[in-house]
């Protein structure tokens, strides 16, 4: 990699205070989810940047390729538990959420910018969502993933609806989502899921490589392409808003409330259980 650039604090950049911007090479602007000690998980300061920022990205002519990544030995961990909680059964709350992951998804559509994704580590959750709607994915071949709603108690309606059927198949991305299952890089390339998976040193490298191609093209027929291939994504919007939907839904029910229990106290949870707190079955 190149010496870095950093942001100056007159970037539109400045404002966005957790993620990190450097600009590694001429055309290529790197982002950072930047809380490592918490493995990136993501919190409502980080789930509100990732909504926005890559409007910012899409209006900034100075850039021609992205690369995101995470901090540390994670690309994120999901939701934050504490974060979550405060969503579980409260309607404001989970209307605002609602709202921010449903924009993560359409901006990084929307982006005309070619967006790669560095997936250093774990990737869970919102993360999960920014790693996998990159138009270039460059995974770790170690790193485990998971969508990982349905072992909350929730629909899967981050991102994963939109887009792992066509990145997969109907039948894996039912087998993950419905499962819940951790795979490894090696096997997310295997099925298709993301674009290469490299050893943990090449991550980065292969990644800004891509990025640093693609920068050196020829830039309205790049955007023009992703934004063409992009309406296929177009189309399985309905299916996300319902997935997304769906989701808040059960943030409002008790398999929620069961689910992060159980994540919290590290045990199997029981959404059968005929007792809980709340008086609720299911």
């Amino acid at each position: 990699m190149r010496t870095v650039s950093a942001v100056t604090p007159d970037d539109p950049y400045a404002v966005y205070t957790h993620l990190r911007f450097e600009r590694p090479s001429d055309g290529v602007l790197l982002i950072t989810l930047d809380d490592p000690e918490r493995l990136n998980a993501t919190g409502p300061d980080m789930h509100l940047q990732l909504s926005r920022v890559f409007r910012t990205v899409d209006d900034d002519p100075s850039v021609r390729a992205v690369v995101v990544t995470g901090a540390g030995t994670a690309f994120s961990a999901g939701g934050d538990l504490d974060w979550i909680a405060e969503q579980v059964g409260d309607y404001a709350q989970t209307i605002r959420v609602m709202r921010e992951a449903g924009d993560i998804v359409r901006t990084m559509i929307d982006c005309d910018t070619p967006i790669v994704s560095a997936i250093n580590g774990v990737a869970v959750g919102a993360g999960l969502a920014v790693a996998l709607m990159a138009d270039v994915s460059i995974i770790n071949e170690d790193a485990r993933l998971t969508d990982g709603h349905i072992r909350l108690g929730v629909a899967g309606g981050d991102h994963a609806v939109a887009i792992w059927p066509l990145l997969c198949g109907m039948a894996k991305a039912k087998y993950y989502l419905l499962t819940a299952d951790f795979l490894d890089g090696r096997e997310a390339e295997r099925i298709g899921l993301v674009s290469k998976a490299v050893s943990a040193d090449e991550v980065m490298s292969t990644a800004m490589g891509v990025a640093e191609k693609l920068a050196a093209g020829p830039v309205d027929a790049t955007r023009m392409t992703k934004r063409a291939l992009n309406h296929w994504l177009r189309q399985a919007l309905p299916n996300f808003e319902a997935s997304l939907a769906y989701e808040m839904l059960n943030f409002l029910g008790p398999d929620a409330a069961e689910g992060l229990a159980a994540l919290r106290e590290k045990r199997r949870p029981d959404f059968h259980g005929a007792a809980r707190a709340d008086g609720a079955t299911s």
